[in-house]
């Protein structure tokens, strides 16, 4: 039986690096596997339920949900288990998908609040997957959760300047902007290692703008500066411990 997965490839690196950032910054525990685990399949029981509110297919899609969201809620239990008030940031997130539905309900599925609602359910992620070893919310927790809500924003005014809006010179500056502005926000706080972790962004933004790339390239390119990210935002998560 072939697998039912999200078109959205860019979503992968939202769900994977605000939770394992989180884990770097809280400490390991073997809990933290069936957690990711039951995040990953959450998120791909999302995309068939939301589907549902097209009022379209709707058997297939069930069906699909039901597939991932039963071992999804099932491994979400271990975390709950052993940090029972978890659930809180589940509750977080339930906004986040009421929009989301409302978006996909009206066939707006890349309306840009779409996607900032669904950038703020997957770095919510990241203060669950610290908060599941610390009991705590730090600092450092909302610094992550703080730099993925503003990294996938980038990474979304990006690739709107190179496909649905490439056309649109107004798109072009508010991407541009926004990634300097960024870059002048960590500077001035003092965070040199978080503005190295965005500073590619701003460079792909800008280099990158106008060339004929296609969607295929920009998913390669938004991989590498994704890792990039993560890389730098993991030695500064671990330097602030």
């Amino acid at each position: 039986m072939k697998l039912f997965l999200p078109k959205q490839h860019g979503a992968w690196a939202m769900t994977i690096i605000p939770f394992w950032l989180g884990v770097i910054n809280g400490g390991f525990l073997w809990i933290h596997i069936p957690f990711f685990i039951g995040w990953l399949l959450l998120y791909l029981a999302t995309y068939p339920m939301l589907l549902l509110f097209k009022r379209k297919k709707i058997p297939f899609y069930a069906k699909w949900t039901l597939i991932y969201i039963i071992p999804a809620l099932l491994l979400l239990l271990f975390p709950l288990f052993q940090r029972p008030s978890l659930v809180k940031f589940g509750l977080l997130m339930i906004p986040c998908f009421i929009i989301n539905a409302f978006y996909t309900s009206k066939n707006q599925d890349r309306a840009l609040m779409n996607d900032i609602s669904a950038i703020f359910a997957f770095s919510i992620i990241g203060l669950a997957s610290s908060y599941l070893h610390t009991g705590i919310i730090t600092f450092e927790s909302i610094l992550i959760f703080c730099a993925s809500v503003l990294f996938f924003l980038g990474c979304t005014f990006f690739v709107k300047t190179m496909i649905r809006e490439k056309k649109n010179v107004q798109f072009k500056w508010i991407s541009w902007v926004f990634h300097l502005l960024l870059l002048i926000v960590w500077v001035t706080l003092g965070y040199w290692i978080v503005f190295m972790a965005f500073f590619p962004s701003l460079v792909r933004a800008v280099v990158f703008y106008g060339k004929p790339l296609s969607p295929k390239q920009i998913g390669i390119y938004e991989i590498i500066n994704s890792a990039i990210f993560f890389v730098i935002m993991a030695v500064q998560v671990i330097i602030l411990k």
